[in-house]
């Protein structure tokens, strides 16, 4: 019989010889030896998604209403206004932040807000909460949209404005970037901007890693990319087979923690917490916010602090 297909050694060097996009390999087992300040064995990272105002909606010029991360699970875009989906946004710049922002300052505890460039031109009473609270704020684009199927240049657009935006309302420049709803233009892009030090468009490592970007004439430059989560996230409260109470989600956050805490004793690594104003900001997931506060402040060798904290330790001790 003859063979007209690739087999054992042959198709086993074929597949490692092509090229290849994606990183599985990582750290291999071996990460690096981190030492977080005050040998804290998890360095843990709250950020609060803000993004109330910035949503699809007809009044943005948008075709149709917002169907993403709200209440109503499996929400329907209509042409024209959703009263109740424009409701649910508006209790998270309403009261969602509010109650989670007064949580964190009653214990000085830092943040980190991921904010998207049009949602906070139109709260300027959160935008100087943030300023006193010293919190450090990642440009989450200026529109919270999906950009899979975006063109580039529409996208390059929106990430200019979004970087400006940040800039002329805090008086910095972002350092940091998460899409969210990203495509795969998006860390590219990111070459032409170097106030961008690091992305968080990646969920694939419990520490932060480099990578390389590329820009439009050939140039490289080393980039950061601190992972975020999509599980120990409010967000799972929005999608059927998530958390459906408070309870829940504050056991999930705990066991994470615990594994972490545990291998930190010899390998530390880093806990990112998802938070959004209008899902965890309503009081009975609220509470389960609480109770991992008083958790995790219950042990010595934590490190709560925010997302430029680790990125500036990382470029100081993990250099490229």
């Amino acid at each position: 019989m003859t063979i007209t297909y690739l087999r054992g050694q042959a198709l086993i060097d074929q597949i490692r010889n092509q090229p290849y996009s994606r990183d599985l390999i990582g750290y291999h087992g071996e990460p690096p030896k981190v030492e977080w300040p005050n040998g804290a064995r998890v360095a843990v990272q709250f950020v609060l998604n803000y993004e109330e105002g910035g949503e699809n909606h007809v009044e943005h010029g948008d075709a149709g209403s917002e169907q993403f991360l709200s209440d109503i699970i499996g929400a329907a875009s209509f042409p024209h206004k959703h009263m109740s989906m424009d409701s649910m946004y508006e209790y998270g710049s309403r009261a969602g932040f509010w109650r989670i922002h007064q949580e964190f300052q009653k214990r000085n505890l830092s943040m980190t807000i991921f904010g998207v460039g049009m949602a906070l031109v139109r709260n300027p009473y959160i935008v100087e909460a943030i300023k006193e609270a010293n919190y450090d704020v990642v440009s989450h684009g200026q529109r919270w949209l999906h950009y899979q199927n975006m063109d580039i240049e529409t996208e390059r657009q929106h990430m200019d404005q979004a970087i400006s935006v940040l800039q002329t309302l805090f008086s910095e420049a972002p350092m940091g970037w998460y899409t969210g709803r990203d495509s795969p233009n998006t860390r590219q892009l990111l070459a032409e901007f170097p106030q961008i030090q690091y992305d968080s468009d990646n969920y694939g490592d419990d520490l932060p890693f480099w990578s390389t970007l590329t820009n439009a004439i050939g140039q490289k430059r080393p980039h950061l990319i601190i992972p975020y989560t999509f599980e120990t996230n409010d967000m799972k409260f929005t999608s059927p087979g998530g958390f459906n109470s408070g309870e829940q989600f504050y056991q999930y956050l705990k066991d994470a923690f615990d594994v972490l805490y545990a291998e930190g004793e010899t390998a530390p690594k880093m806990l990112s917490i998802g938070m959004h104003c209008r899902i965890l900001g309503r009081p009975g997931r609220f509470k389960a916010l609480q109770k991992f506060l008083d958790y995790i402040q219950s042990h010595d060798k934590v490190w709560i602090c925010r997302r430029g904290d680790i990125a500036e330790h990382w470029y100081k001790h993990h250099a490229p």
